[in-house]
């Protein structure tokens, strides 16, 4: 038997054509045990590659059974109730970390990340953009842009008003995943795919990109770009940012380390260490000149931001005076709040 690297039994949504545009998984499986793949390979065969197979009504009541004739309880119960679904269900398995080439794939990747099965940068989102569909999300759930209109139309025709939120690729994280011990001010500001740690707080300008988030427990005021990981104890103040690899980073990947301030309106183009605070209202880009003040960091006089990357312990300030960017060692360490963070 393959060892698989990941399944999920899942239901979603296809427009007309039979075509794929989301995928809920309940309960995805990252290294699945061989009571799963064995309960799944009696009902869609081995699996050599990675697969998407649609399950009608009686495949999903086997598929269930052979789940409890392996002592997988929790994906029997929750395989079970989907026989009664209306939409239509999907088996996917994925034999190895490669690029998703479909779509229940891809929303499989997706949901590994915002259970905390793996962190951003932990699953091969390679390609994903291709495979997604633009899909407008409404309160009737995901609807294939080519058909819109026309679903506009019937429900005005039935006096009802079909509300679109966003017309987008990613829909947001609560419509599928809600993790434990979390507050999120504004659900629609943080994309599936989104990794939220234990005790984190997003306010309502806190924003969290797909492969991106908190380790947690963090304070979330600003925005954490696609591929971007925020350490535990670490803040990011209102409006401020972190560049992200998809959009001006380049082959660099951002990230803030642990027990870190970025002040209000402040940002970021370079890792930061542990320990770290940027002066709320700075941005610091790679080629940023940085006079350095001490000889506790081995640099005197100027310097680029990128020598400093991932460098811990460091303070990044802007003088008042000259407007000169300047660093020097930090000498303390920000502490969250616990009653803030203490999500029960």
């Amino acid at each position: 038997m393959t060892n698989l690297y990941s399944v999920g039994i899942g239901v979603g949504s296809q427009n007309s054509k039979g075509e794929w545009l989301e995928v809920f998984y309940p309960a995805p499986v990252l290294a699945p045990s061989a009571g799963i793949q064995s309960a799944l390979s009696q009902i869609i065969g081995e699996v050599k590659e990675d697969a998407a197979v649609i399950l009608d009504a009686s495949m999903i009541t086997k598929l269930a059974d052979a789940f409890t004739q392996a002592g997988e309880s929790l994906q029997a119960e929750l395989t079970g109730k989907l026989a009664a679904s209306s939409k239509p269900v999907v088996a996917v398995a994925l034999v190895s970390d490669s690029e998703a080439t479909s779509v229940p794939a891809a929303y499989l990747k997706l949901h590994l990340i915002s259970h905390r099965l793996v962190k951003p940068h932990g699953t091969n989102l390679s390609g994903i953009f291709g495979v997604l569909p633009n899909v407008a999300w409404t309160n009737e759930g995901a609807i294939d842009l080519t058909e819109l209109p026309q679903r506009q139309l019937e429900a005005r025709m039935q006096g009802c008003s079909l509300q679109v939120s966003c017309v987008d690729k990613f829909p947001k994280m609560t419509d599928y995943v809600v993790p434990g011990g979390v507050r999120i001010a504004d659900t629609s500001r943080v994309r599936l795919g989104a990794y939220i740690g234990e005790g984190t707080t997003i306010m309502h300008e806190g924003f969290v990109n797909f492969n991106a988030g908190a380790e947690g427990p963090n304070m979330i005021e600003g925005r954490i770009s696609a591929g971007v990981f925020i350490g535990a104890g670490s803040d990011l103040g209102g409006s401020s940012s972190t560049m992200g690899t998809l959009s001006g980073g380049g082959n660099i990947v951002i990230s803030v380390g642990k027990e870190c301030l970025l002040g209000a309106n402040a940002g970021i183009g370079i890792p930061l260490g542990d320990r770290c605070t940027v002066e709320a209202g700075l941005y610091i880009t790679a080629g940023t000149k940085v006079l350095m003040l001490d000889d506790q960091l081995n640099k005197v006089g100027k310097t680029k931001a990128r020598e400093l990357a991932g460098r811990t312990d460091l303070l990044f300030r802007r003088n008042s005076m000259t407007g000169a960017v300047e660093c020097l060692t930090n000498q303390t360490a920000i502490e969250l709040n616990e009653a803030l963070h203490a999500h029960n």
